[in-house]
């Protein structure tokens, strides 16, 4: 097989990046996922999240546990990270959050161009459909559908009220000129047409419309076990399909968006890392570059849980 673009991984990146390449129509891509079609009943019905976050089963979910980590007691921590199409998009809140403006700032100042909010703010704006329709800072045309939750619950309304009482302001937008304050977060769910109410992952909002294309071939259920590397360039991909050792080969680019677990594994895997530590696990170094699956960082999350009467 041959492509002029090979995508590994099809998450939230990935699967905007198929839809987005394959739109030339003399452009064949193919995107190969991990994980299963991310059509599944768990995954559009938003209240199903909470059976696949657990990771018990692992539903759509890779569930990993991290090594054990000294600043908290030998503990080791539980990363959910989605296996679909989709990604994580397709397990996750749907909590449509884009992050603080000076974030972006001091990512450009630090040498990050073009990472500043006045240059990702457009593509934010491209990329949403808000049921609210477009402003300044939102827009309402794009494939992923933002909206506002449709029936929040009681407890929830409740919650709210209740931190007002504390003079904590209310904020109708998380996204919008100030994040400070309580409310109810927008979520990516669908607002209209007979999908209305269900989850708006990445692959739904962007792939599953456009799998047609002639030009654009997607495997699920494929398992990269490295990229193939030629005189210094990434020229294909080794994979697992239906229980065969299958290889890919790319004309342009092999484009790798596996995630923030899985992009450094494939890397390592394919003799791109740190040196000495590749040579310990056996694998022929192609590539010294020792900052491959480093300084990962991630929050906390502490989740309190109560039972209560009404809902």
């Amino acid at each position: 097989m041959e492509f002029d673009y090979i995508i590994i991984g099809g998450g939230s990146a990935g699967s905007v990046l198929a839809a987005r390449l394959s739109e030339d129509p003399d452009t064949s891509v193919c995107l190969l996922e991990s994980g299963g079609n991310g059509r599944d009943f768990v995954i559009r019905a938003p209240a199903m999240g909470a059976a696949m976050i657990s990771g018990r089963p692992k539903i759509n979910n890779w569930a990993f546990l991290s090594t054990r980590q000294k600043h908290l007691g030998g503990r080791r921590t539980y990363q959910p990270r989605g296996r679909a199409l989709g990604g994580s998009s397709a397990i996750n809140a749907m909590l449509y959050v884009r992050g603080h403006a000076r974030d972006y700032d001091g990512w450009a100042a630090a040498g990050a161009d073009g990472w500043g909010w006045a240059d990702v703010l457009p593509y934010f704006r491209r990329s949403e459909g808000n049921a609210r329709g477009a402003d300044a800072l939102h827009g309402d045309s794009g494939p992923l559908q933002v909206a506002d939750q449709l029936a929040p619950r009681p407890i929830t309304q409740a919650f709210v009220a209740a931190a007002e009482t504390l003079e904590i302001p209310h904020n109708d937008d998380f996204n919008g000129p100030v994040q400070e304050g309580v409310g109810t977060y927008q979520v990516t769910q669908f607002h209209k047409g007979r999908r209305r109410g269900q989850r708006c992952s990445a692959a739904a909002g962007y792939l599953f419309d456009v799998m047609d294309r002639p030009n654009l071939t997607v495997l699920t259920k494929a398992d990269v076990v490295r990229i193939l590397i030629k005189d210094g360039r990434a020229t294909g991909v080794a994979f697992r399909h239906k229980g065969r050792n299958r290889q890919a080969l790319a004309r342009r680019e092999v484009l790798l968006s596996a995630g923030a677990f899985g992009s450094p594994k494939i890397l390592n895997l394919s003799g791109i890392g740190a040196a000495q530590e590749l040579q310990e696990h056996g694998i022929e170094v192609k590539q010294d570059l020792p900052g491959v699956g480093k300084n990962l960082q991630d929050h906390l999350d502490y989740t309190l849980i109560y039972t209560s009467r009404r809902a």
